[in-house]
């Protein structure tokens, strides 16, 4: 796989469709589970923690699936979407630096939600900060905070996102 530091919405559909990073890899989910069009940056050595960044985004549209289910009469994103896109980025990470394996998100330490994404904002942006990775035989976890900005709005955050990768 050629490392690159940034990917484009068909490149991750490539990663979804297991081609990315091999086949018994990580993947990315299908769409509507893809939380974001893009990733704009990944790097290995980045961030607060100088372990890894990552910053993806999502176009929001009004026709997005969940407007019309979450709610009825007062659409907005549910967080846990936001929550689960930045496991994704996460497991992402992982693959992308060399890691076997198929993800699997094991949880948070702590989430906040201090604000919505309506149908009325237009940019999402997701910022990935690596704090750790661990690896014991045949598995490896990821440890990263992250957060979410809603046109360029911080409005979730989270300690210790927790991903693995398990062969």
């Amino acid at each position: 796989m050629n490392k690159k530091s940034k990917y484009n919405y068909d490149e991750l559909i490539s990663c979804a469709d297991g081609v990315l990073f091999g086949i018994g890899n990580a993947r990315l989910p299908s769409p509507p589970m893809l939380m974001f069009d893009r990733i704009t940056k990944i790097n290995d050595n980045g961030g607060v923690y100088k372990k890894g960044y990552i910053e993806a985004e999502l176009d929001i549209k009004k026709n997005l699936w969940f407007f019309d289910c979450h709610f009825k009469t007062d659409p907005v994103m549910p967080g846990c979407l936001g929550l689960d896109a930045m496991w994704q980025l996460v497991g992402f990470f992982l693959a992308w630096s060399g890691n076997p394996g198929k993800g699997r998100a094991l949880g948070c330490a702590e989430v906040k939600f201090v604000g919505e994404v309506l149908q009325n904002a237009t940019l999402v942006k997701y910022i990935i900060q690596v704090k750790r990775i661990i690896k014991k035989g045949e598995t490896c976890v990821g440890l990263a905070d992250g957060i979410l900005l809603v046109d360029e709005k911080e409005i979730y955050s989270t300690k210790n996102l927790k991903v693995g990768l398990f062969k």
